[in-house]
């Protein structure tokens, strides 16, 4: 894997960082230097079995306004982010943009796919951070907490999705992209609203998960423009 990387960074990033920046931008690498020190700083209070005071009172804030019909509601939305509904949206995803001859937009959707699941459970496992328990869940949970697998996920395939459907219609990006951004934060909205996850799990979720999402489509831009020289 530290070999594919490195690879990686010799053959496509490296003679283009020029490309890079522009591709991203300065404020995309402002944003992306942010989201790396946010990360670092949740990890580290995270491994010092360190509580974050306004966790539990956010929590407790959200769940009076709990009733049965924002459950249900909520346990649909929440959905969209489990294992089965992600990997028929991504094998749908990917079989699409393969019939269509879109073969380095499938690679790297399907990179982006499994990176995800790697990083995802690799940060669970090493964390071990144990889920709230603040009042009877609704759904059953058997991970641990920390980040979020369920905001991680939904950024980088819905967020992808987004990417390559407003690349090919243009017009319609604002709209895409505001469709994509609802379905990303109702479903990290729905895990607190559900009591199975803190916010600092969420935030680590969406900042982890915007970060792989932003090298994967670089890479892809990258690999486009090396193509077209």
């Amino acid at each position: 894997m530290i070999r594919y990387f490195v690879n990686v960074w010799k053959r496509y990033i490296n003679p283009h960082l020029f490309s890079l920046i522009a591709t991203v931008g300065v404020g995309g690498l402002v944003l992306c230097l942010l989201l790396s020190f946010l990360i670092v700083q949740l990890s580290e209070e995270v491994l010092e079995k360190e509580a974050f005071a306004f966790d539990k009172s956010f929590l407790l804030w959200l769940y009076q306004f709990a009733n049965p019909t924002l459950d249900q509601i909520m346990i649909s939305i929440t959905q969209l982010g489990n294992t089965d509904v992600v990997i028929i949206v991504a094998v749908i995803t990917f079989s699409l943009l393969w019939r269509k001859h879109y073969h380095q937009e499938a690679k790297l959707f399907l990179l982006a796919c499994l990176g995800t699941l790697i990083i995802s459970t690799g940060m669970k496992v090493f964390f071990a951070k144990p889920r709230p328990q603040l009042w009877t869940h609704l759904i059953t949970t058997s991970s641990f907490s920390f980040p979020s697998g369920h905001a991680l996920v939904s950024i980088v395939l819905y967020g992808f999705i987004a990417y390559l459907v407003s690349s090919h219609y243009p017009k319609f990006s604002r709209l895409i992209y505001y469709f994509a951004a609802i379905i990303i934060s109702l479903i990290g909205l729905s895990r607190l609203y559900l009591g199975v996850h803190w916010p600092t799990d969420i935030i680590a979720g969406y900042s982890v998960g915007f970060l792989w999402l932003m090298f994967c489509i670089v890479l892809l831009k990258l690999q486009n423009i090396n193509r077209n020289s």
